[in-house]
């Protein structure tokens, strides 16, 4: 069945956790819709995990529409969220709109996500009164990494705290659908998402949240030597595809790939011919 904005709001109702996960092409879409995630973000983090940026400050939205319409056409299910990359909403009310329009249209995104709370809820408005659902991204915004000066957990301290509490009630006044919460403290997270009404989602923000979200290539052990405090791995793929790998060049230098089985034939009489 397909995963929309009102079933996910179900789940939370019902108390039923909602899956997310990260991909950024149609095989992996696939795979993960298979598996029978509820949805699937097309993040800006692909800057880093499949670009080789060292942040998402890099990413265009030429970008984000080429993949998540990849993505799009390998997920059958599982409901499409397209992150908004940096630049593409930060400039004007009219530009969010724009460019959320672009995600949905070129990329056949089913929502869109943004970072920033209170300053950014008349952005928020502004594209979901164009009918375009919007997930909100608050506490650590990777986005706002240089601002921030660094990876650092949101809203420890009575100030801080308050003040994501007020980016939630925000963005849901201004009609989100969902809002993203990393890194934040697990306490703060269980509070905010009890407040709510709309579905929370968390990454790096405890169990209480409403559901989670991982970046697939670190719940599957496929990016880096860097693991954040957390991220959980449930398989070591990176190790199985590098064994692969390394089978198929010893194979081949051994000549024993490809094998008869592997090879197609030809009659010895059209060979003999040919001579």
């Amino acid at each position: 069945m397909k995963n929309t904005v009102l079933t996910l709001q179900k789940q939370k109702e019902e108390k039923d956790k909602i899956v997310m996960v990260t991909a950024y092409d149609y095989t992996t879409a696939k795979i993960m819709d298979e598996a029978g995630v509820n949805t699937i973000l097309v993040g800006d983090s692909l800057g880093m995990v499949m670009l080789g940026y060292e942040d998402t400050l890099s990413v265009t939205m030429e970008d984000m529409i080429h993949h998540t319409a990849a993505v799009a056409r390998g997920a059958k299910n599982a409901f499409v969220v397209a992150d908004m990359p940096f630049m593409s909403y930060q400039t004007s009310v009219y530009d969010a709109v724009v460019n959320a329009g672009r995600l949905m249209k070129e990329g056949r995104a089913n929502a869109v996500k943004l970072e920033g709370g209170v300053d950014f809820a008349p952005h928020i408005e502004a594209i979901v009164k164009a009918s375009i659902p919007v997930v909100a991204h608050i506490g650590l915004t990777p986005q706002s990494v240089n601002a921030f000066g660094g990876f650092k957990v949101q809203g420890k301290d009575m100030e801080a705290a308050k003040r994501l509490i007020e980016d939630a009630k925000a963005v849901e006044a201004a009609g989100a659908c969902m809002v993203v919460m990393e890194c934040v403290p697990a306490k703060l997270a269980e509070k905010i998402s009890a407040e709510l009404a709309i579905p929370t989602i968390g990454i790096g923000a405890g169990p209480d949240c409403d559901g989670q979200v991982l970046v697939y290539q670190d719940l599957l052990a496929m990016y880096g030597d860097f693991r954040p405090k957390f991220v959980k791995v449930f398989a070591n793929v990176g190790d199985v595809m590098r064994e692969g790998v390394k089978a198929y060049i010893e194979e081949t230098k051994a000549q024993t790939f490809p094998a008869a089985e592997h090879c197609f034939k030809i009659d010895d009489s059209v060979i003999e011919k040919l001579y």
